[in-house]
C-alpha cells in the first residue's frame, strides 16, 4: 500500500470537514512547513494520544474542542504569550479564578470569574 493510498482518507476528511486543501511536500522537510508541524505536535502530545477514538464522528468533535481551546483558552509563544482570541474574562484583576475544562478535563483553562 502506497503513501497515496494511505493518506487519501485523510485528504477527504481535511477537505470535507475543514475546506483545507493539502498541499504534498517533499519527504523529510519538516521546516518547508514549520508552523503546521508544530500545530502537529501539540495536537498529538495534549489530545490525541491520550483518547481513544470510536470512529469518525468521536475525531471531529475531538478536533472541534481541541481547535477550540487552541484559539482561545490557551496562550501563545510567538504572540507574546497572548491569547488569540481572548475572552470578556481576560485582563481582569477582580473575581476569584475558575476553572473551565474541555474534552472531560483534559484540557484545562483558568481565569477570572467576574466580581
Amino acid at each position: 500500500m502506497g503513501a497515496g493510498q494511505i493518506f487519501q482518507p485523510l485528504r477527504g476528511f481535511l477537505k470535507k470537514q475543514t475546506q483545507i486543501d493539502p498541499v504534498p511536500l517533499p519527504p523529510k522537510s519538516p521546516n518547508m512547513n514549520a508552523y503546521l508541524e508544530r500545530f502537529t505536535r501539540s495536537l498529538k502530545s495534549e489530545c490525541l494520544s491520550k483518547m481513544i477514538f470510536f470512529g469518525e464522528l468521536s475525531l471531529a468533535q475531538a478536533l472541534n474542542e481541541y481547535v477550540a481551546h487552541y484559539h482561545s483558552d490557551r496562550n501563545h509563544q510567538g504572540l507574546d504569550y497572548q491569547l488569540i482570541e481572548p475572552g470578556v474574562e481576560v485582563g481582569s484583576d477582580l473575581g476569584s479564578i475558575e476553572c473551565s475544562e474541555r474534552l472531560g478535563g483534559l484540557l484545562k483553562y483558568y481565569y477570572r470569574d467576574a466580581a
